[in-house]
């Protein structure tokens, strides 16, 4: 019999919170799969211990990268300056830095679970593009992770422009968008323009500016998505399934499961 597969939201290094709410769903390796929505690192204390269970455990653990876990890479690889916030050192300095930046740099931005009809992604995709053009333009970005062009790429990554998509777009400025649109989308506009700068609740929306899930799709697939703590697990919409419940601003870890749609949690601190 097929084991649960259970979505988590942003672990961001709360590795003491992940292994409780593992726990408490009991996880079960080798049956049980668990789909972890981004960012796996950064601002919580333990990103180490969390990259190296994602990585040990990958056979049984499906990732998406978030953009804390592309600042990882390019702050490793680029020569990036790191943030005042970042909580990275342990990574940087550890003896298996080098597998474990390999290991994160061939995740993929996206996944879809075709008999689920289950994307899953760090903040989301835009709602005029269908699940296998999301698949592709990810590719586009995950062929340069995988290649000589990663550490240009990772340089050259950062930036709020372009604000839209134009199927035209060229070089970094395309990579750019895409990684924006699946990494850093909260509010955007009619025309699918992304207002990068505010972070608060849909009420608390630019003008002219709507939560992209709030806008609709021409298919029947869910997303699941993260990044977005400030709705605290909640979209109010069937397809578009939040999962970061602010485990690492003292809030909670939440798991949800795919088929059932059951939403367990732990607290950030026991």
């Amino acid at each position: 019999m097929a084991g649960s597969v259970w979505a988590i939201g942003d672990v961001q290094g709360c590795f003491g919170a992940l292994q409780r709410l593992l726990e408490k769903i009991r996880w079960a390796p080798g049956g049980d799969r668990l789909w972890l929505c981004g960012d796996m690192v950064n601002r919580g204390p333990e990103s180490l211990a969390t990259l190296e269970f994602c990585r040990r455990y990958s056979d049984d653990v499906d990732v998406v990268l978030g953009n804390h876990d592309l600042h990882l890479l390019a702050v490793a690889e680029s020569g990036r300056a790191p943030k005042r916030k970042d909580t990275l050192n342990d990574i940087l300095n550890s003896p298996d830095r080098a597998a474990l930046l390999e290991w994160l740099a061939a995740q993929p931005l996206i996944r879809y679970d075709e008999s689920r009809q289950a994307v899953l992604v760090h903040a989301g995709i835009l709602p005029h593009w269908s699940v296998s053009q999301a698949l592709a333009l990810a590719g586009e970005v995950e062929a340069c992770l995988k290649g000589a062009g990663r550490v240009e790429f990772l340089g050259a990554m950062y930036g709020n422009q372009p604000d839209r998509w134009n199927p035209a777009l060229k070089g970094m400025d395309r990579l750019r968008i895409i990684v924006n649109v699946m990494t850093r989308m909260r509010f955007i506009g009619a025309e699918g323009e992304l207002d990068m700068q505010s972070k608060g609740p849909p009420q608390d929306a630019p003008k002219g500016f709507r939560p992209w899930f709030e806008f609709p799709r021409g298919d029947q697939t869910r997303i699941f998505f993260g990044h977005w703590a400030a709705l605290m697990g909640r979209s109010d919409h069937p397809q578009r399934l939040a999962l970061d419940t602010g485990c690492v601003w003292g809030e909670s870890l939440t798991a949800m499961n795919v088929d059932t749609g059951e939403r367990i949690s732990v607290p950030a601190r026991p």
